[in-house]
């Protein structure tokens, strides 16, 4: 397998930035890596920056633009306004005085899309408007309402009520993901304000998720795991909920798994695809999919999660940013459709 090594160059469309060991700092992604993660344009990004104040909060004239995670995290909150049909300067206002204010997501109130009549879309005719996604704003503040005072309980019966109704990919998205992009915003280290709320719902989500995942017969063809020093396993356990669901087994091995008890798995396992799951860009070892063996068959190796965004993998792995995504891959190739003996 080629190496994954960055192949970035100086400037804006460069490597993640690695800061000195010990100094406390985090890693940084510069905009062309930010604008994958996103899925848009690198110039979006620096219209965003210059018109609505939504650029790096470190960044200087004359320096090269590069993302924290707290960038990240509102940027996360405008694109998710923005799909809710918002106005770009509504979306902006709503990013940033959530970013300085958790406590404003509960009262997001945002546009309708499908409600938006048809000529302020395309300049036509007015239309009725058609059938939509559920809007998630009144399961998002009830939820985010539970989690800033610290109500388990309360939290618990919001989770378990949506995946009861919605399922497993539609409450992660829609409803945890907004929420924890709100309430993490502007963490720097494990002691920073926040953190307790954030712990709070990843145990709740933890919790309820385990409890709707069924049990699955049959041999598991994928081995789903963490990246060598990746804690954060809960989007690992959200996949397989929603691959039990399907019917589709999977062997999990959680989070932060070395690098040589990937490769002992894999050797004794055989699986016909390895996802390693790595959520920050600090964790997204290139090495670790490179110690993945070419047993026979060959597994498919697949980057999955947001920190491999800038990671400059090779054209033999597959990246998948999101729980989503790295379900319906798993399930192409758990179903042998997408793999073939010998890849």
């Amino acid at each position: 397998m080629p190496s994954e090594t960055s192949s970035g160059g100086p400037g804006e469309s460069g490597p993640v930035a690695q800061p000195p060991a010990g100094s406390g700092l985090e890693p940084t992604l510069p905009v062309a890596a930010v604008a994958r993660r996103l899925g848009i344009a690198p110039a979006t990004l620096r219209t965003w920056d210059r018109r609505y104040g939504l650029g790096p909060t470190g960044h200087t004239t004359g320096r090269h633009r590069r993302y924290a995670t707290a960038d990240l995290a509102r940027l996360e909150l405008m694109r998710r306004a923005l799909l809710k049909g918002a106005a770009p300067a509504e979306a902006a206002d709503y990013a940033l005085r959530v970013s300085a204010d958790p406590t404003a997501l509960v009262d997001l109130e945002l546009p309708d899309p499908h409600a938006i009549p048809a000529q302020t879309r395309s300049g036509g005719p007015p239309r009725p408007p058609s059938p939509g996604p559920v809007d998630a704003a009144p399961r998002v503040r009830a939820l985010a309402r539970a989690v800033l005072a610290m109500d388990d309980p309360a939290v618990s019966t919001a989770l378990s009520g949506a995946l009861a109704e919605h399922g497993v990919i539609w409450v992660w998205d829609e409803l945890v993901v907004p929420v924890l992009a709100a309430v993490g915003v502007g963490w720097t280290s494990p002691a920073a304000t926040g953190t307790e709320v954030a712990h709070l719902l990843a145990e709740c989500v933890l919790t309820e998720v385990v409890r709707a995942t069924p049990p699955v017969r049959g041999e598991p063809r994928v081995l789903l795991c963490g990246a060598p020093g990746e804690p954060y396993a809960l989007p690992l356990y959200v996949a397989r909920a929603a691959l039990a669901q399907r019917g589709v087994p999977v062997r999990m091995l959680g989070a932060a798994l070395p690098v040589g008890a990937l490769a002992n798995a894999v050797r004794r396992t055989s699986p016909a695809a390895v996802a390693v799951w790595a959520q920050a860009t600090a964790h997204a070892e290139p090495k670790a999919l490179r110690a993945v063996p070419a047993t026979r068959p060959r597994p498919r190796v697949l980057a999955c999660g947001p920190g491999w965004a800038a990671a400059g993998l090779s054209p033999t792995v597959e990246h998948l940013p999101g729980v989503g995504d790295t379900v319906e891959r798993v399930d192409a190739l758990s179903s042998g459709a997408a793999h073939s003996p010998g890849e």
